[in-house]
């Protein structure tokens, strides 16, 4: 038994106004991703206040520590979400491209 793929019957139709919905909610997945990283920001600032508190004790050394070594995991994050939304933006300022060329 043998299943094949059938061509669609119509095939999709240009839109100009749907190509540019779509790019605009990319746009838009693109700046709450932006605006994660911006929260990201905050949460490193007040990390780095903890950071910089002089605790003496064992416990405390070790709490900065750890601190620090979450810190340091949200950087990552941060930046590879950063270079993340920059991809998104790119990407619906492509879909707007490509519309406009009828693809």
């Amino acid at each position: 038994m043998s299943l094949g793929v059938t061509p669609a019957a119509n095939p999709p139709t240009f839109d100009p106004s749907e190509c540019a919905s779509r790019s605009h909610e990319v746009q838009r997945l693109a700046w709450r991703m932006k605006t994660c990283v911006d929260q990201a920001d905050t949460v490193l600032a007040s990390l780095r206040k903890i950071q910089l508190e002089e605790w003496q004790s064992p416990a405390g050394r070790g709490y900065r520590t750890t601190i620090a070594f979450h810190a340091s995991a949200l950087m990552r994050a941060r930046e590879n979400l950063d270079g993340a939304a920059a991809l998104v933006l790119r990407h619906s300022q492509n879909i707007s491209v490509q519309g406009g060329r009828g693809h």
